[in-house]
C-alpha cells in the first residue's frame, strides 16, 4: 500500500468533480440537467474506454453477468446526477456539495435496511449528528417558503438536491450488492452508457441548442467526470477505503474558493455550521466502519459523487 498516493489520486478525483459541477453550474440558467447529464456520460465514455483499454479491462468491463442490475444502477444513478445537476441552478456550488454530504450518512441507514448490516448505536448517532447539521443548512431554505420567487425556487432546489443525495445513497447500497458479481470496471463502463441512454428521455422537456461556450462546458464537464471516476476508482488501489474516504470533504473547500471567486457566493455562517457537523459525522462514521474492518473499497471504486 502507499497511502499517500492514494490519498494524492483521491485528491485529484475530488478536484475533477468540482469542476465538473462548476461547469454544470455555469451553463445551468440554459441548459436543463437532462442535457447536461447527456454531456456527462457521452464524453465520459471515450477516457473510460481508454483507461479500460490500457488496463487490458477492456472485454471485463463489456462484460455483463446480471444485465438488470446495471439498468437498476442506471436508473437510480442517473436520477440522483441529474437532481443534483438541477439543483446547482438554483443553490450556490457550496451549498449542493454541502447537502450532497448527506448521501454517506443516508448509505448506513439505507446498508441497514436493505443488506441487513448491524449498525450500532454509536454509527447511527453520528447518522442523527449529520442529519442535524443537514436541518441546519436546509432551516434558511425552508423557512423562506413564504417568501418571493426566488426564495421558493431555492428552497425547491434544496429539496431537489436532498431527494438526489436519497437516489445516490440507495445507488451505492445497491453498488454494494453488484460487487459481489460484477466487475468495478463494468460498473463504471455501463453507468455512462445507460446515463447517457436515459438521459435521452429528457428530450422531450426541453432540450435547447446549446452556444459555443457552452458546448465547451459541457463537453468538459464530461471529460473532467471520466477522469475524475478514473482516478477515484484507481485511488483505492494504493490506500484502503478508510484512508481515503475522509478527503472527499475537501471538496467543501474548492467549492467555497470557486463559489466565491467565480460565482460571487458567498456562505452564510448557518451553512457552514452546518458543513462543519456534516462533515464530522461523515468523519466518525468512516473511522467507526475502520474500526469494524468494514470493506468497501470495491464499492467505493463503482461510484461517483453525482449518483
Amino acid at each position: 500500500m502507499q497511502p499517500v498516493k492514494g490519498i494524492a489520486i483521491k485528491m485529484v478525483a475530488v478536484v475533477c468533480f468540482i469542476l465538473m459541477n462548476a461547469l454544470i453550474k455555469a451553463v445551468s440558467p440554459h441548459i436543463p440537467p437532462g442535457q447536461a447529464v447527456f454531456f456527462r456520460g457521452l464524453f465520459a465514455l471515450p477516457i473510460i474506454i481508454g483507461w479500460l483499454a490500457m488496463r487490458g479491462d477492456l472485454a471485463t468491463g463489456l462484460k455483463v453477468k446480471a444485465p438488470m442490475a446495471h439498468v437498476w444502477r442506471g436508473f437510480i444513478g442517473t436520477t440522483a446526477m441529474g437532481c443534483m445537476f438541477a439543483g446547482l441552478a438554483f443553490l450556490p456550488l457550496p451549498e449542493v456539495t454541502v447537502l450532497g454530504y448527506a448521501q454517506p450518512l443516508l448509505v448506513v441507514v439505507f446498508a441497514a435496511m436493505f443488506l441487513d448490516e448491524k449498525v450500532g448505536v454509536f454509527r447511527l448517532a453520528a447518522v442523527a449528528l449529520g442529519m442535524l447539521g443537514v436541518m441546519i443548512v436546509l432551516a434558511p431554505r425552508v423557512t423562506a417558503l413564504n417568501g418571493g420567487t426566488v426564495q421558493v425556487s431555492e428552497a425547491v432546489g434544496a429539496m431537489i438536491v436532498l431527494f438526489g443525495a436519497t437516489c445516490g445513497a440507495l445507488a451505492q447500497v445497491h453498488i454494494r450488492n453488484m460487487v459481489r458479481v460484477e466487475q468495478t470496471s463494468a460498473i463504471v463502463f455501463w453507468f455512462s452508457v445507460t446515463s447517457t441512454v436515459l438521459a435521452l428521455a429528457t428530450i422531450p422537456f426541453g432540450w435547447v441548442m446549446p452556444s459555443g461556450r457552452e458546448v465547451v462546458y459541457l463537453v468538459a464537464a464530461g471529460l473532467l467526470g471520466g477522469t475524475g471516476q478514473i482516478f477515484l476508482t484507481s485511488c483505492y488501489r494504493f490506500a484502503d477505503a478508510s484512508v481515503v474516504a475522509p478527503f472527499d470533504y475537501a471538496s467543501i473547500l474548492f467549492a467555497l474558493v470557486i463559489g466565491y471567486f467565480i460565482f460571487a457566493e458567498v456562505p452564510s455562517g448557518q451553512m457552514l455550521l452546518g458543513a462543519l457537523i456534516i462533515v464530522t459525522a461523515g468523519v466518525i462514521i468512516i473511522l467507526r466502519e475502520r474500526h469494524l474492518g468494514l470493506e468497501r473499497a470495491k464499492a467505493r471504486a463503482s461510484w461517483t459523487p453525482e449518483g
